[in-house]
């Protein structure tokens, strides 16, 4: 069925409060306009979250890389590093809740006095608890961890998204330890996927390729774009995502990758661009599709076939031991040979062919010029190639890929054709 402009702004509604009540939440007993088809339920129940074993295996893991690297300990604040060897799911404030690793031995929790309850709650494992009230120094109690480990110096590396308060503070608490990076250890332990993580990645490509499914043919001529991205947060809250979010450019608009401010309704003949993602047990998807509202012009059929072949061009390309940089290279070559560029000019690609995902959305490493990063089996990215003609429409689609032993795979298989634009699972 086709949806009303009333049930639009009904489903606008229901989006919303989805939203308000927090990313992702809700929703088997929604309204939903969709009805008779199948998978319009919560279809994540088939998938479980990381194990404790697993989590203590990742930190094993970063202690052998802290050890052959010389480092004393790694510490990082909340957000998806904590969440990946910890499972510790808090929020950062100006206040500091912080974990440390040292390089032998239990891990460390520092966190306020009041939020101790809540911090353990989310521990799934470990039992040392630091806290702090709000007179005291926090960092007194990073340097009593790092002393019961018995550390008295040496190197403390920092999660690259810690914020520099924390460095002055270290500096300051434990002036012995030198202060260094610790991308090197996290990405070394995250960049390349388990069984257990391709399976939560691949079903939350699932969620967000089944929503585009049940949306892409309902919309009616005069929905604005905040009212398809509704459709789509309804749709894949439905079906069990969460931290949902989703993009929705008209027309000229699609040309600018991540949009415009300039009001829009839908038109018939306007390319609809859609970047939409959840994320399931903490694990993204990311994808995009790109169709066209009513009959497609001959120059939108030629970009969107472009495109779709510059994509599989990547995809070929995505070998076991070729350079990252590579992929883009290969794309960019095919996109110049056309006419598009050079290098990141428009019309053309302006973006990187893509990035590697995970728990967090954009991940080391990139398909983008100059990464020499070899693939490995277990690495994961966003093949997104892109053509964007400033003025006009733009073209985007992007599926992810994960790299096995026999060269890379689809979790979702991009669609062939403009007349049928969304595709399958992999």
């Amino acid at each position: 069925m086709t949806l009303s402009k009333r049930q639009f702004l009904a489903l606008g509604a229901v989006g919303a409060g989805v939203g308000l009540l927090g990313a992702g939440a809700g929703s088997g007993g929604a309204v939903s306009a969709f009805d008779g088809g199948q998978k319009n339920h919560d279809i994540t129940g088939d998938v479980q979250p990381i194990s404790v074993q697993e989590r203590k295996a990742r930190v094993a893991k970063a202690q052998r890389l802290m050890a052959a690297s010389g480092i004393s300990a790694l510490l990082f604040e909340p957000g998806s590093a904590m969440l990946y060897f910890t499972g510790i799911k808090w929020r950062r404030s100006e206040r500091l809740t912080a974990v440390v690793i040292p390089v032998s031995g239990e891990i460390g929790v520092v966190t306020p006095y009041f939020e101790e309850p809540s911090v353990r709650e989310s521990m799934s494992f470990g039992d040392d608890v630091r806290t702090w009230n709000e007179h005291e120094d926090p960092f007194l109690r990073v340097a009593q961890i790092l002393a019961d480990r018995g550390l008295k110096g040496g190197k403390i590396a920092l999660e690259n998204t810690v914020r520099y308060f924390v460095v002055e503070g270290l500096k300051t608490a434990a002036p012995s330890f030198e202060i260094v990076a610790g991308e090197g250890v996290t990405r070394m332990c995250r960049m390349f996927k388990s069984e257990a993580e391709l399976k939560l990645l691949r079903k939350a490509n699932e969620v967000t390729l089944t929503a585009y499914s049940q949306v892409w043919k309902k919309l009616e001529e005069g929905v604005t774009p905040a009212e398809i991205n509704a459709l789509m947060h309804e749709r894949q809250a439905a079906l069990g995502g969460k931290g949902i979010w989703n993009m929705a450019l008209l027309a000229d608009a699609s040309a600018y990758p991540h949009g415009t401010g300039v009001s829009q309704v839908l038109r018939q003949g306007d390319t609809v661009l859609m970047d939409c993602g959840c994320n399931v047990y903490g694990y993204q998807s990311d994808i995009s599709r790109t169709f066209v509202f009513g009959e497609a012009s001959k120059r939108q059929r030629e970009v969107w076939n472009t495109v779709r072949r510059g994509q599989q061009i990547a995809f070929e390309t995505a070998q076991v031991g070729t350079a990252a940089g590579k992929i883009d290279d290969a794309v960019r070559k095919y996109y110049e040979s056309l006419g598009y560029g050079p290098g990141y000019k428009t019309p053309g690609l302006s973006h990187r062919t893509g990035h590697g995902i995970g728990m967090d959305g954009h991940e080391s490493v990139n398909f983008v010029h100059g990464e020499t990063t070899k693939l490995a089996p277990g690495m994961c990215f966003s093949n997104e190639p892109g053509i964007y003609i400033f003025g006009e429409f733009g073209v985007r689609l992007e599926d992810c890929i994960y790299i096995t032993a026999d060269g890379p795979k689809w979790f979702t298989v991009p669609p062939d054709t403009l007349d049928d634009p969304i595709g399958r699972m992999g």
